[in-house]
């Protein structure tokens, strides 16, 4: 993957709902897809050595709160 197709998919994935906002309700009878996407885009990242959970954070450093750790 190139550094071009990994910012891309960063990017992307910043706009999609974390697994705990992707209820029913929300969704109706497709949630349980859109969770699997997003488990998918997770996955990708990690096989490229990304934290899925600090994506937000470095594509958009001024609009995520500071880590504490």
């Amino acid at each position: 993957m190139t550094e071009t197709e990994l910012t891309a998919l960063k990017t992307a994935f910043t706009f999609m709902p974390q697994p705990i906002e992707v209820t029913k309700y929300e969704y109706g009878d497709r949630y349980e897809r859109v969770l699997e996407q997003v488990q998918l885009v997770r996955e990708c990242l990690l096989e490229q050595g990304i934290d899925p959970d600090e994506v937000a954070g470095e594509i958009n450093p001024d609009s995520s709160p500071n880590s504490y750790y």
